[in-house]
């Protein structure tokens, strides 16, 4: 990736941290998440690798703040993460959305700015250019009045990043987003990320092509429900490691 990591936030031209400090989560009896922690900052564009199980989904909605938490905590900016903000986009993975739902791609978009300008009010003149940015951010102008479920798997996922970009969210925290998409999709929505990061902003995705990590992302978290290692792909994505996060769940299944 060509993207100088860390570079000042987006919005503000600050330096932005994000912090997992011993993050545990629960969901009854069983351990999800154990005494997962790292830090990154604006710039830089995450891969999140593990195996089926591995609690990818729940760090990512407990980053989020859409997941309760058990023990530790995260931080954003210095303060404690405690509940959704505007700051921070989660994106679901596709298959989870109800691509049927009656709505345009403007309204999808649209969607990011109601937590600031509220569910009943008019939209303010900087609503809408934030929403006219996002939309032109991702080439989707042409698409803009057709409905989602229209769309093909990269254009989807492109009125997602939208739908964030006009939330004007620094953090982008993507669940799966390659999967389901053809060569010429994941190509363009690779160079998207890499766009935004380079932008200030700061994505973390969970992946799970083992052979495109190097392109795609400068940082990775190697996750099996406890951090096995984190850091620059150069250093941290190597044979070994990636052996001890895969191997290790095959032989405790």
């Amino acid at each position: 990736m060509t993207a100088s990591a860390h570079d000042s936030c987006a919005h503000c031209g600050h330096h932005h941290e994000l912090r997992v400090e011993r993050l545990t989560v629960r969901y009854h009896e069983v351990e999800a998440l154990s005494d997962v922690s790292f830090s990154t900052s604006c710039g830089a564009c995450v891969a999140l690798i593990g195996p089926n199980g591995a609690g990818k989904s729940t760090l990512l909605k407990a980053v989020a703040g859409l997941q309760p938490i058990a023990g530790g905590g995260v931080l954003w900016r210095g303060t404690r993460v405690a509940r959704w903000s505007h700051e921070i986009a989660y994106l679901p993975q596709r298959e989870n959305v109800d691509w049927q739902f009656p709505i345009t791609v403007r309204g999808v978009v649209r969607m990011g700015r109601f937590p600031q300008a509220g569910w009943w009010r008019p939209f303010s003149r900087h609503d809408d250019e934030a929403i006219d940015r996002a939309i032109a951010m991702m080439n989707l102008q042409a698409l803009q009045d057709r409905q989602i479920s229209q769309l093909s798997g990269g254009q989807q996922q492109r009125v997602f990043i939208a739908r964030a970009l006009a939330q004007e969210a620094h953090v982008l925290l993507l669940d799966e987003p390659f999967t389901g998409l053809d060569r010429n999709s994941k190509s363009a929505l690779a160079e998207t990320l890499r766009v935004i990061a380079e932008e200030g902003r700061l994505i973390i995705a969970s992946h799970h092509d083992l052979d495109t990590v190097r392109d795609i992302y400068d940082e990775v978290l190697l996750l099996r429900r406890k951090t096995v290692a984190f850091g620059r792909v150069e250093e941290v994505f190597t044979p070994e490691k990636i052996e001890r996060t895969f191997a290790e769940e095959r032989g405790a299944a």
